[in-house]
Parts: structure tokens; C-alpha cells; sequence
């Protein structure tokens, strides 16, 4: 290689190591409809945490076919992700509830897609992305004893105790997180922002 060609194959690597490293600066920060946010809860940190969630319930539920309850449209990809490592016999299915317009809670739940699936007889666990007050669940779980499950216990990959306003027991908690508006990794922002792989903080 002669020494033009060196210097140039150089200054190309160093061109990417830039380029590289200011869309890893930029991934820091995200815009959603107009409003700033900062990288909070990294995937790395995201995807070991629910390993252990997952090795948690293996401990309880491994040998009793449970039920796995997702609560679209958030918590689409932490119960994709939970579910995908607990290795032994169970199923699957999706509830749509909701609270929220916005970036504040209407205080009404609605069940948009009802279950389809007989919990009678069954171990339920529901996985829910986020609980902030609370309502959403506490008005959810009871409905499935009432239908015949025969244990229902709730995981959570966020919890926001300080905005907590109802008493719902949240078996599994992922991180405890400040009362600040989040989106990414299924969190929304008006239905944006869900598509990041990180959860990033509203930059106030």
C-alpha cells in the first residue's frame, strides 16, 4: 500500500469512528411530535432486567402452563421478549386497555379489545409496560378472577410510584421509575416514539 493510499485509508476510518460516534450522541436525544427527550433506560439494561423477570416467573410458573396476558399496544414488545425466554410449556394472548390521550390519563379505562381466551382454571400473569396511577390494572385484574382464573399476578417492566393512586399489587417489577413522561420501547407519545429500542425521559 503506498503512503497515499494509507493516509486515505486512514482518514476513511476516521471519518467513520466520527460519523459513528455522533449518531451514537444523537441517539441520546430524540424528538417526539415536537418535544425533546434524553436517553433514559438503555436496550441493554432493558433486555437483562427482563431476563430476570423471566428467570423470576420460570421459578414460580414453570411447571404450571400459565397464562401470559399482554396489554397492547405498549407492552407488545416486553411481552414479546418475556415471553421468548421462559422455556417451558404456556401461551399467550393480548388485551387492548386504555387510559391515556396524550400525555395525561382520561381516568377512564377502556377495554378496546376484549379478551378472547377462557382464563378459567388458569395461572394469568399480565405484563404491562408501564403503571403510573394505577387505574388501568386495578380496574383489570379483579375481572379475571371474576372470570375463574385461579391465580392472577401482574409484571410490570416501569413503575412510577410516585404517581401511584390505586392499590394494585404489581408481583413483578422491572425498574422503578420518577413520575416523568417516557417513550420508546412500546411507550407512546401520542402513538409515536414506540419504535425505539431505548426508553428516553421527557427533557423538560
Amino acid at each position: 500500500m503506498s503512503t497515499q493510499q494509507l493516509v486515505n485509508s486512514t482518514t476513511r476510518k476516521k471519518t467513520l469512528c466520527l460519523c459513528k460516534n455522533n449518531s451514537i450522541h444523537m441517539a441520546n436525544r430524540i424528538q417526539v411530535n415536537g418535544k425533546n427527550f434524553k436517553k433514559y433506560i438503555e436496550e441493554t439494561d432493558i433486555q437483562a432486567r427482563i431476563g430476570e423477570l423471566s428467570s423470576m416467573l420460570t421459578q414460580v410458573y414453570r411447571d404450571k402452563d400459565p397464562l401470559f396476558i399482554g396489554v397492547l399496544n405498549g407492552g407488545v414488545f416486553f411481552a414479546a421478549d418475556l415471553f421468548k425466554q421462559f422455556e417451558f410449556e404456556c401461551e399467550i394472548t393480548f388485551v387492548k386497555l386504555t387510559s391515556y390521550k396524550g400525555m395525561t390519563s382520561t381516568g377512564t379505562v377502556n377495554e378496546v379489545i376484549g379478551l378472547d381466551t377462557d382464563v378459567s382454571g388458569r395461572e394469568v400473569v399480565v405484563l404491562e409496560d408501564i403503571i403510573d396511577t394505577g387505574k388501568t390494572l386495578y380496574e383489570f385484574m379483579p375481572r379475571l378472577l371474576e372470570q375463574g382464573a385461579k391465580s392472577a399476578r401482574l409484571a410490570a417492566l416501569l413503575l412510577k410510584p410516585d404517581a401511584l393512586k390505586y392499590d394494585v399489587k404489581v408481583d413483578y417489577i422491572g425498574f422503578s421509575v420518577p413520575n416523568k413522561f417516557l417513550v420508546g420501547y412500546g411507550l407512546d407519545f401520542d402513538q409515536k416514539g414506540r419504535n425505539f429500542r431505548d426508553i428516553y425521559q421527557l427533557d423538560e
